[in-house]
């Protein structure tokens, strides 16, 4: 079976039974119809970014509005095992390239927080351009999750604050202090927390900071990465981690 087309309807309009017709309209009736030409009777496939996923067939498809009848839903249960990052903000035209990747590689969510040598202040809610970003990701690779995005302007205190939703808590730290190497048994169980340092690292009372608040310090070896370099790694870790694992 040919890969079908997804696209993303918000959680509030989604269906609850089979034969039920629903409704997209805006940029991804656009895409349906007038980017896709779409035409009556395809079937295409549906997801809400909370685990649920469909397949339905187009009954009508124009340049604004198209209808569709539900054929088929399932839903999956919320990840039991990941990782969201906790990144220093930063001016980055790669802050795209950090979503997507979240996206493939199965992230739970990304948390931008104000660092001392943050460049610029990060916002005090997530951009729409950063959740329509992820929702292209996910039409890409048939994720039925969207992360969670969130930004923190209360500095390293808030970060601290935050991390007591987690099961674990780590801090990529740089330092000659620091000889324990990142691995995937470490990103493998729970929902664990990852903080990286904006483009210039962290300040050295940050770092110790989240050490003295129980984070676990961890070095990615002998490289000196870009941190959304860093980003997709510990990405990959967690997710050839979370596969070994189960």
């Amino acid at each position: 079976m040919p890969r079908l087309n997804s696209f993303y309807l918000p959680p509030d309009l989604w269906p609850s039974a089979v034969g039920e017709h629903v409704v997209l309209e805006g940029q991804e009736a656009r895409h349906m119809g007038t980017v896709l030409r779409t035409e009556p009777d395809q079937t295409v496939r549906l997801f809400d970014g909370h685990g649920h996923v469909g397949f339905f067939t187009v009954r009508d498809a124009g340049k604004r509005r198209a209808l569709l009848e539900v054929v088929r839903l399932k839903e999956s249960s919320a990840p039991a095992n990941g990782i969201t990052l906790a990144i220093g903000w930063g001016k980055s035209k790669r802050r795209n390239y950090l979503l997507e990747k979240t996206v493939e590689l199965k992230g739970l969510g990304v948390v931008f927080w104000q660092a001392t040598r943050s460049q610029g202040v990060v916002p005090a809610e997530p951009k729409d351009t950063w959740t329509d970003k992820s929702i292209q990701a996910a039409k890409q690779c048939g994720a039925a999750f969207l992360p969670e995005l969130k930004t923190l302007p209360g500095g390293i205190d808030s970060l601290i604050s935050m991390a007591d939703e987690y099961d674990n808590r780590i801090v990529a730290w740089e330092s000659d202090e620091v000889a324990t190497f990142l691995s995937p048994s470490m990103l493998s169980s729970g929902h664990t927390l990852v903080v990286i340092g904006p483009e210039g690292g962290f300040e050295d009372t940050e770092a110790r900071k989240l050490v003295e608040a129980d984070f676990v310090p961890v070095t990615f070896g002998h490289s000196i990465l870009r941190w959304e370099t860093a980003a997709a790694y510990c990405l990959s870790l967690a997710m050839f981690g979370t596969q070994e694992s189960s």
